[in-house]
């Protein structure tokens, strides 16, 4: 029995450490620590039906029982692997929190006899309704963080004995220590230049041997990376984000998870992952999804693929998987008191579960909101997903909202454009004009950057005057704007190649650092000014409903570098006029379909009075946001 349990703790220490862990060793039989999942449950959701996991050595020989008032064990599955059992129980709405037994019996010709296990699982009364639950929206703006590389407040969980991947600061691909404590201590930077939702790259545990800081390769659904905090800690954040009017938004991946998951030491079933016994690369053509003319082997290829060698890709058409991750999520939404999800690589789990998934969270949380990565550059293939999309025909999609992935290509190339014959906004106008296509464009995320990609700044070829256009445009703008870490300094990524050189460390984060961007020392006056620019923007935006909600109206775009758009309702308006070009005269006869009925405008970056009448003389590379009186 000893060397059993020892064997258990080392190959997945989860087991006997895990928050999601039960250890309901019985002395009737001798077999490894219990592994629960979820560890507790809550009363008063609308679908009264969870799935609960059970790992155990041939737990799936044993009769489980309840009896609890309000509660069912509406459901009992196994698989073939006798190591699993799942539990459906049904919480009824007359159910009262408290804590259930769930017991497991040794079954004997049929009958249940001779109790082995006694689980003891707590049920919950939930901090806030569904409908309570807000989501993100127009009216946020996003700061993305990869936690590793923001702020080390904790020196001591830096490394771990029993995780390989070490601190190694020298290492672009390295553990560099940043974490939740990190976090927490710099909210109010955070809140004070402006931002209201906090994305953070994925914080689960990845326990992989190496290069594991992005997080993207899971191997415990339910427990926070400890190299980062605890779950306790995660929770903590949220709590402190939102009394500073900070939202969360969690990372979640439904199409992979890390080749060290405790699941591939003993698979639930054969079928769990695809291509579980050799690799298999997707193909990467997301767009056999929606092309008239894909063969069913590339369709197969794109969703059942794997992205790389260390992340096995799940099989989301095992009904027992689907509940399992469908579950997995309400847990967090519901322990964490998250107000929404970013969700990696959408399309690639598949169309029919993805729908699935999503309208169960929706139908959940009403108000929430959910943005899926769907990596396309063009309109038609991001609408595809989106709830209430008018040429989405084959599915009826429960999404609300998009990474818009065509307004940060076509941002950058508008503003790097410098021929005469085209001034580059023309090609941002129009893709503004697909706008039809999408359910609602209102509810996408803009952005200059993520993670995933060479900075903003750098894409327009460090050019300080283009970058401020640009963060003007995405402020003003229809849409969620998503703002990097960093990109509020101008912070470059060491080398255009690699994910590692791009996640570069925020300056100050660290003890040793001789730059300190929260306090300014060391900055130069370059960054100095964006970071006010960023500050004084984004803080403007916060306050200012009419970009939340206002209407958007937008004036072709002559050869001459200017793009002039309005947000306006029936009481106010705010033109933006946006000059990448030198000096020159705006004659304002061409708008007064917006601004008959005013006389006056301040232009909120320059603080400057302008009268509205004739002409006005723009200052060469800069933008205008001027408020209407």
């Amino acid at each position: 029995m000893f060397r059993n349990i020892l064997l258990s703790i080392l190959l997945f220490p989860s087991l006997a450490f895990s928050q999601s862990s039960v250890d309901s060793v019985s002395p009737f039989m001798e077999t490894t620590p219990l592994r629960v999942e979820p560890s507790n449950w809550w009363v008063g959701f609308q679908n009264p039906t969870v799935q609960i996991l059970i790992y155990g050595e041939n737990i799936a020989k044993l009769a489980p029982t309840i009896d609890y008032t309000g509660v069912d064990l509406s459901r009992v599955e196994r698989t073939d692997n006798e190591n699993y059992l799942f539990l459906y129980l049904t919480v009824h709405r007359d159910a009262k929190p408290g804590t259930l037994q769930i017991n497991l019996h040794k079954e004997i010709e049929n009958q249940s006899s001779g109790m082995l296990h006694s689980i003891e699982f707590p049920l919950l009364d939930r901090e806030r309704e569904s409908k309570e639950v807000e989501g993100f929206g127009p009216e946020d703006v996003i700061y993305l963080i990869t936690p590793d590389r923001f702020v080390n407040g904790n020196l001591s969980n830096d490394s771990i004995d029993r995780y390989d991947d070490k601190w190694n600061r020298e290492n672009d691909y390295g553990r560099h220590g940043g974490d939740l404590e990190g976090i927490i201590n710099n909210l109010g930077y955070i809140e004070e230049m402006g931002f209201t939702s906090i994305w953070l790259n994925p914080v689960i545990e990845n326990a992989q041997p190496k290069d594991s800081y992005h997080g993207y390769a899971m191997t415990d659904h339910y427990k926070v990376d400890p190299r980062y905090g605890s779950n306790e800690l995660y929770r903590r954040l949220s709590e402190e984000a939102s009394q500073l009017g900070i939202k969360l938004i969690m990372d979640m991946i439904m199409n992979h998870i890390g080749s060290e998951h405790w699941w591939m030491k003993d698979l639930p079933d054969p079928d769990w992952v695809h291509f579980p016994d050799r690799y298999q690369e997707t193909n990467h053509r997301r767009t056999t999804l929606t092309d008239p003319y894909a063969s069913d082997l590339d369709k197969a290829l794109f969703t059942d693929g794997w992205f790389v060698p260390t992340m096995p890709d799940l099989n989301q058409d095992h009904p027992l998987l689907a509940d399992y991750l469908i579950t997995n999520t309400l847990w967090w939404i519901e322990y964490a008191g998250l107000s929404g999800i970013r969700h990696d690589t959408h399309p690639y789990a598949g169309q029919e579960f993805m729908n699935t998934w999503t309208c169960r969270v929706m139908e959940e949380y009403p108000n929430f909101n959910i943005v899926g990565e769907e990596w396309g550059v063009t309109p038609l293939i991001l609408s595809k997903w989106q709830k209430d999309a008018p040429y989405s025909k084959d599915f009826d999609s429960c999404l609300p909202s998009l990474m818009d992935f065509p307004v940060q290509v076509t941002l950058v190339d508008a503003l790097n454009n410098d021929e005469n014959w085209n001034s580059g906004w023309i090609e941002l106008y129009e893709l503004l004009s697909l706008d039809y296509v999408y359910g609602d464009a209102t509810n996408l995320v803009i952005f200059g950057d993520n993670h995933d990609m060479l900075r903003f700044y750098q894409q327009l070829n460090k050019d300080v005057d283009l970058y401020k256009i640009g963060l003007a445009f995405l402020m003003t703008t229809r849409g969620i704007p998503q703002v990097y870490y960093g990109s509020e300094i101008l912070l470059e990524s060491a080398s255009p190649h690699g994910h590692g050189q791009i996640r570069r460390d925020f300056p100050g984060g660290w003890p040793m650092d001789s730059v300190n961007a929260f306090t300014g020392e060391g900055l130069t006056s370059e960054q100095l000014s964006m970071q006010n620019f960023t500050k004084k923007l984004l803080n403007w935006r916060k306050n200012e409903p009419l970009i939340h909600t206002g209407k958007l109206m937008h004036f072709a775009p002559k050869h001459d570098g200017v793009y002039v758009y309005f947000r306006y309702d029936n009481e106010r308006s705010i033109m933006v006029i946006l000059n990448k070009g030198d000096k020159r005269e705006l004659e304002l006869d061409p708008f007064k379909e917006r601004l008959n009925s005013y006389s006056k405008a301040h232009d909120i970056l320059s603080e400057t009075e302008f009268i509205i009448e004739g002409s006005w003389s723009l200052e060469g590379r800069r933008a205008y946001i001027l408020e209407l009186e």
